[in-house]
């Protein structure tokens, strides 16, 4: 099929100040940054967006605001996932009513679906709500604990629920992504989620990615998609290894506080994380930086509008 969803998406920090109230006038310097650096779209509230720290209302509140000031073509996609049902029907409705251009869900993450069976029903709980958007399973199991594969889930949403329209698929297992792309004839829609894996998934024909370091390093990723469709692999390889390297540094200090530590390094200062996570200090900050300058960062980050 023809995806709607082709090119880079990045899944942005939500700006926060440093009591952890959410400071939605950066959004749009956010947005501007990544369409001027070739990103099609934002899959807002997510893991990197920090979504199940969030009230509904907030959540709220970032996705309207992503979508006021989205430059024409924008994509916006909305994380709508939550350990209620209702929650994650207001906020699925909300995305509606607002004009995201489609919705996402996790699965439960205290009370897990166990089956297909009970991972569609939660999704169908949510379809009615996100109508007439495009409703994408979240597929993250190492955070969520959720390992059912994803291509039985779409095999049998094809009979049971035909308002699924793909899934956000963050994790490395890329026989278990080639066989979603398989399913119905290549119908769905397939976000690949992990960055530094980018390479194979493009070889097994991924369309679309979905990534956290598209925030800060677009221009490095942008250049491996273009060597590989061109037919350059020793280029490709060559950049999926300089994103492998810089990942690897973002994990070493910490995951997710780092990301955010790294936004300001690219001119969009997006604060601090909220509790449990903590974020950097100064000197951890600059430790970062200077890890990151190791690997080359300077050469490939993003650049403001």
């Amino acid at each position: 099929m023809d995806s709607t969803f082709t090119g880079l998406i990045a899944a942005p920090p939500t700006p926060m100040a440093d009591d952890g109230s959410l400071r939605p006038e950066v959004i749009e310097a956010q947005a501007a940054a990544l369409a001027a650096n070739g990103v099609v779209g934002a899959f807002v509230c997510g893991t990197t967006g920090e979504g199940v720290s969030l009230t509904v209302d907030e959540r709220m509140r970032v996705a309207r605001r992503w979508r006021e000031i989205a430059p024409e073509g924008f994509r916006v996609i909305v994380h709508v996932g939550a350990l209620a049902l209702p929650d994650a029907r207001a906020l699925a409705a909300h995305a509606a009513e607002i004009g995201a251009d489609a919705v996402a869900t996790l699965p439960p993450l205290c009370f897990k679906p166990r089956t297909v069976d009970d991972l569609l029903a939660w999704l169908a709980g949510i379809a009615p709500a996100a109508a007439p958007l495009p409703l994408l399973y979240y597929h993250i199991p190492d955070m969520t604990g959720v390992s059912l594969p994803v291509s039985e889930l779409l095999a049998a949403a094809e009979r049971r629920l035909p308002a699924l329209a793909g899934a956000k698929f963050t994790c490395e297992d890329l026989c278990e992504f080639g066989r979603c792309l398989e399913v119905g004839g290549g119908r769905y829609e397939l976000l690949f989620g992990r960055d530094q894996m980018l390479l194979g998934a493009l070889a097994t024909g991924a369309r679309g990615a979905v990534g956290s370091t598209y925030n800060f390093a677009a221009p490095l990723y942008r250049r491996l998609v273009d060597a590989w469709a061109r037919g350059d692999l020793d280029a490709a390889r060559a950049d999926q290894a300089r994103s492998a390297e810089m990942i690897a540094v973002l994990h070493r200090h910490g995951g997710l506080p780092a990301i955010k530590a790294a936004m300001p390094l690219v001119g969009v200062d997006c604060g601090p994380v909220r509790p449990p996570l903590r974020p950097l200090t100064a000197d951890q900050a600059a430790a970062l930086a200077a890890d990151l300058d190791a690997v080359g960062f300077p050469d490939y980050r993003s650049r403001q509008p």
